[in-house]
């Protein structure tokens, strides 16, 4: 047998031992001009989720882009939040906002699956909805779509914890 199969990385680890996947939504390359010429860089927007109802996203900057990247998944990793989930979708529909961004994002019946582009489809994924029919408008820049989606994804509430600050049963709605 192969010794090499078994120290393979296996991707990055969140505080509490879970696996997180991460993927990069758009590189730049970033020139500033300086007095002595041109200095190149490149600025990495990158996604981390661990598909189970918890996602972030980050951005990074270097000279080469792996390390952008790195920086990315790192900034990611600490920005992360909670999405309250339907079973494979979202409890009720919700527009977030971002500069010119604007997303809708509408839970779907189960087997739909994720009508999504670009940066929406990559957060959706890695969050871990299935089911969502989502829309974006104005702003295509990936940077302002993917604020614009975590926005949208920090307004969902649970039923519950909207029944609880109602003063109502969950039984009674």
């Amino acid at each position: 047998m192969d010794d090499r199969r078994h120290n393979r990385k296996v991707g990055i680890l969140d505080e509490e031992g879970m696996e997180l996947k991460d993927q990069v939504i758009s590189i730049r390359r970033v020139t500033k001009v300086v007095k002595g010429g041109k200095n190149l860089s490149f600025s990495a927007l990158v996604a981390v989720g661990d598909e189970r109802g918890r996602v972030g996203i980050g951005k990074g900057k270097a000279r080469e882009v792996p390390m952008a990247i790195a920086k990315g998944v790192e900034a990611a990793r600490k920005s992360m939040i909670r999405v309250p989930l339907a079973d494979t979708t979202i409890p009720h529909l919700v527009k977030g906002i971002d500069g010119a961004g604007l997303v809708v994002l509408r839970p779907a019946s189960k087997g739909t699956g994720v009508i999504a582009g670009g940066a929406v489809r990559v957060i959706m994924q890695l969050a871990g909805i299935r089911d969502i029919l989502t829309k974006s408008i104005r702003s295509n820049n990936p940077i302002s779509v993917a604020n614009a989606t975590l926005d949208a994804l920090r307004r969902i509430r649970n039923p519950e914890d909207v029944a609880r600050m109602r003063g109502k049963a969950r039984g009674a709605l």
